[in-house]
């Protein structure tokens, strides 16, 4: 996906947020905007990946803050919160309505991905959050190529988002090995956001529900091919689907031509809903051959 206009002020607002989680002192937090500022100045260039320069203003951010991961503190909260809805979301996939289980948990999964855990302050202790998750599932799938999906699962490379939502993918590797399939799991190399890395894996246990996890091998948003080991970058050319979760890799796998590809999102950006030729708040389980 190419930069958008309109990505300027969010790419602004994410680093002004991210300041004020890694301190409080006022003059750090807009040394760090002001370095944003630079980046955009120096670096938006009509026509380019809007992860190049994500990833570069981050990047800059936190070398300003002095802080190698302001977002660990609500990492964790994301994934407390995501825990506790995890008991009716596996009941869902298991005995709800709405085709089979493995579109079930697909769209589980994308409602995690609607959550943004740890970021958007949303409260699992109160029955809000189930209630919000009962309206997505009234809503279900505005795309849905979850059926053209199941007979690609036997050698799934499957490239994670965030923290907290990482709780409801498992449903999903959960329904692909009970169809047969493989998974390689990729998470970020070190931390950006709130995304997940081979901490969180660890810390949650989910390297056992997988057959491998790789890493990005970098703290690139989304995937940089630059920055990739090269394991990782044979196993996307030999996987027999890869399911990308989440805006920002879809923001960089649109770029790149690897095929069969899932894409599995909300829409909660309107440049990345306009670049799908979708609207926004779309719940999006889009297959490419």
């Amino acid at each position: 996906m190419k930069i958008y206009p309109r990505c300027a002020p969010c790419l602004l607002s994410r680093v002004q947020y991210e300041a004020e989680l890694s301190t409080s002192d006022a003059g750090l937090q807009g040394k760090a905007v002001l370095a944003g500022i630079e980046v955009l100045r120096e670096h938006f260039i009509e026509g380019s990946p809007a992860t190049h320069l994500s990833t570069k203003i981050h990047r800059e951010a936190y070398r300003v803050l002095g802080d190698i991961d302001p977002y660990i503190k609500k990492k964790r909260q994301g994934n407390e919160a995501a825990k506790k809805l995890m008991p009716f979301a596996r009941d869902f996939v298991a005995n709800g309505d709405g085709g089979d289980s493995f579109r079930r948990a697909v769209l589980m999964s994308i409602i995690g991905n609607s959550f943004d855990f740890g970021v958007l302050g949303y409260d699992a202790d109160s029955e809000t959050a189930e209630d919000k998750m009962v309206q997505q599932i009234q809503h279900g799938l505005d795309v849905d190529d979850s059926d053209k999906m199941k007979s690609l699962l036997g050698d799934v490379v499957y490239l994670a988002d965030n923290c907290g939502e990482i709780l409801f993918d498992t449903l999903v590797f959960e329904e692909i090995r009970k169809l047969g399939g493989k998974i390689t799991l990729v998470v970020r190399g070190a931390p950006i956001l709130n995304d997940v890395t081979m901490e969180e894996v660890d810390e949650l246990g989910i390297g056992n529900m997988v057959d491998r996890v790789l890493t990005t091998g970098s703290n690139a948003i989304g995937l940089c091919l630059r920055e990739a080991p090269p394991e990782l970058v044979e196993a996307l050319g030999n996987a027999t689907l890869v399911i990308s979760k989440g805006m920002a890799n879809y923001e960089t796998m649109s770029e790149y031509d690897f095929r069969p590809l899932a894409y599995l999102l909300k829409t909660k950006c309107e440049s990345v809903a306009e670049d799908m030729g979708l609207e926004k708040n779309m719940n999006v389980a889009r297959l490419l051959k």
